[in-house]
């Protein structure tokens, strides 16, 4: 599966000069959106050069009992077991400066592991969406009008009520001035509001008079650089948590005069699922005129 994401539907564009780009603008958004992996790596990493630190200053005070003579890994050690509360009680700090040091050293200990508490807490909250895009849209036929279709599905076995789907449009344009801009289109769905999206949805966009697709074709965009932006929100109905999904295509991923693939199976008992394997299959159709 592929889904990427995007900064306003904008994918081909580069960050506005000047803006907030580096994670400490942000560090909690950061931090809550990062991958796990990389939480995991960050966690590991300020862990270890905190105890670094507070092990220099026990290092140089030398004022921890029954640790070896000059060396800094059982003053590393016996930082790491004061900043997780462990304590063996071996080694002991002797000297007011250590003991102020430790007494620092533990409410930083206390205050990280609230803290990282409350970020871990808050990444497994996090509401999220498992929606599939299809890897094309594809412009061809429906009702006898050609039509922009949008396929997704919900990997998930549960249902997301009152789903809404947001389709927009966007383009570079020249005004009459001479000035580029980009600007963006709201494309009417034939229906945009799901009351239970369950397994597959076809979003539908009707290309008559009025569209801003209307007598276009791939060669009419092509120096336009076109973007379709979707997105889709609705309600999940196991834990009654707001989701969303959003996904982008550009010129090349959609695909004129052809369909999509049938990918609903009838079971035996009766039931219904979808063959992903055949999820982003098209067939090709007749070129349709004014937009092929």
């Amino acid at each position: 599966m592929r889904k990427r994401s995007t900064n306003l539907g904008l994918k081909g564009d580069r960050p506005i000069r000047g803006a907030p780009t580096r994670a400490l603008d942000d560090l909690y958004h950061y931090l809550v959106t990062a991958s796990w992996p990389s939480l995991v790596g960050i966690i590991a990493l300020a862990f270890i050069i905190a105890n670094l630190v507070f092990a220099i200053g026990y290092y140089f005070d030398g004022g921890v009992e029954n640790a070896r003579y000059r060396s800094f890994a059982d003053m590393f050690f016996f930082s790491v077991q004061t900043m997780a509360t462990i304590g063996y009680g071996k080694m002991v700090p002797v000297t007011l400066f250590s003991n102020i040091l430790v007494s620092i050293e533990a409410l930083t200990g206390l205050l990280a592991l609230a803290l990282m508490t409350g970020l871990v807490f808050a990444k497994f909250s996090r509401p999220t969406a498992r929606v599939r895009f299809s890897r094309y849209v594809v412009v061809g036929p429906r009702d006898g009008t050609p039509s922009l279709m949008i396929r997704m599905a919900n990997m998930r076995a549960n249902r997301i009520v009152e789903a809404n789907i947001h389709v927009v449009f966007t383009r570079w344009e020249t005004t009459v001035e001479g000035e580029s801009i980009r600007r963006f289109y709201d494309l009417a769905m034939t229906r945009n509001r799901s009351a239970m999206f369950v397994l597959s949805w076809t979003a539908v966009h009707r290309i008559v008079e009025g569209s801003p697709l209307f007598g276009q074709t791939h060669d009419s965009l092509a120096n336009s650089q076109p973007e379709i932006v979707v997105s889709i929100t609705g309600l999940d109905e196991t834990f009654s948590q707001t989701i969303h999904a959003r996904h982008t295509y550009e010129l090349d991923e959609i695909i004129w005069a052809a369909r999509f693939a049938d990918v609903l199976i009838l079971d035996p008992d009766g039931s219904r699922s979808i063959d992903y394997t055949r999820f982003d299959d098209v067939e090709m159709l007749a070129p349709l005129g004014g937009a092929n």
